[in-house]
């Protein structure tokens, strides 16, 4: 795979160059120990490297072969948005995000990659920009390859992620909008985090959306400004409203069988198309039915 730009302006280094199109220095390090070569005006070049005015220049990596300690699973997944760079995965609830000890066959992860193979994709090694718990529904991000995937670590870039969520919880929240910032850590021997002064920064924005005063039940709209194990889950339990269904943290199960947790949006600036793209997901049914109660 090749990433080229046309240079505008003064004589500048290829590192310089590089890291202003969002390349990672780990890919520019990974390149000058033999992983790709450097591109200037369809030429490799090597050693001091200056980029000048109309030059065309980037990289040129081998492509991402699957890695053979990740199962493959044929199980289908639901794809939202797909390019040469970048997925946008519905997961469904019920699925667990990365392999791990208690399943290393049939993941969202495992499914990609089945999904990447039976595709001929060109690089078959996804790597996830966002993860969901098992039990919360939604958008997923998936870099294609490591370039995509180091792009968004760029601060830049990285800032402009937005991600919004729909939450359902028992009774309502006052006031009604607001930011949640409170340190986030882990408990000793338990999946369990709690809001902690050791932990974590962790920010979470937050919209009561509607509020059922006969059932006491509210849907509220929730942004991460981080992006902590749990993080929704501990802050609202911190405020005495745990979601919906979510057994883990006291939440109740009169009315769903897992959390009450839905990633609804996702938005992200595309480095390589210099666009900012939108994406929504619908409402599951089981979450569909808590709207109509």
């Amino acid at each position: 795979m090749q990433f080229t730009w046309q240079h505008q302006g003064q004589s500048i280094a290829m590192k310089r160059f590089l890291t202003t199109h969002a390349i990672s220095m780990r890919t520019i390090k990974a390149i000058k120990h033999g992983s790709g070569t450097f591109v200037v005006n369809g030429q490799v070049r090597t050693g001091v490297i200056t980029i000048h005015d109309g030059d065309i220049a980037g990289v040129q990596l081998p492509d991402e072969a699957p890695d053979t300690a990740v199962a493959s699973s044929a199980r289908p997944v639901q794809v939202e948005y797909e390019d040469a760079n970048w997925l946008v995965i519905n997961k469904p609830a019920g699925l667990t995000s990365v392999p791990g000890p208690s399943n290393r066959t049939d993941t969202l992860v495992n499914r990609i990659k089945g999904y990447l193979i039976a595709t001929q994709a060109a690089n078959q090694r996804p790597h996830l920009i966002t993860r969901l718990d098992r039990d919360t529904s939604g958008l997923v991000l998936v870099a294609k390859h490591r370039v995509a995937q180091g792009m968004l670590t760029e601060p830049r870039i990285a800032a402009q992620l937005v991600k919004t969520y729909q939450a359902w919880i028992e009774g309502t929240i006052i006031p009604a909008g607001g930011t949640i910032d409170q340190p986030i850590g882990r408990m000793s021997d338990s999946p369990r985090r709690t809001v902690m002064a050791t932990g974590q920064r962790a920010i979470t924005k937050y919209q009561v959306e509607v509020t059922d005063l006969q059932h006491s039940v509210s849907r509220l709209r929730l942004e991460l400004v981080t992006g902590r194990t749990h993080q929704i889950r501990v802050h609202l339990t911190a405020l005495g409203h745990p979601l919906l269904g979510d057994a883990l943290y006291g939440g109740s199960q009169d009315w769903i069988q897992r959390q009450a947790l839905h990633a609804a949006t996702l938005q992200f600036f595309d480095p390589f198309t210099e666009k900012i793209l939108h994406f929504e997901a619908a409402l599951p049914a089981d979450l569909q039915a808590l709207n109509r109660r």
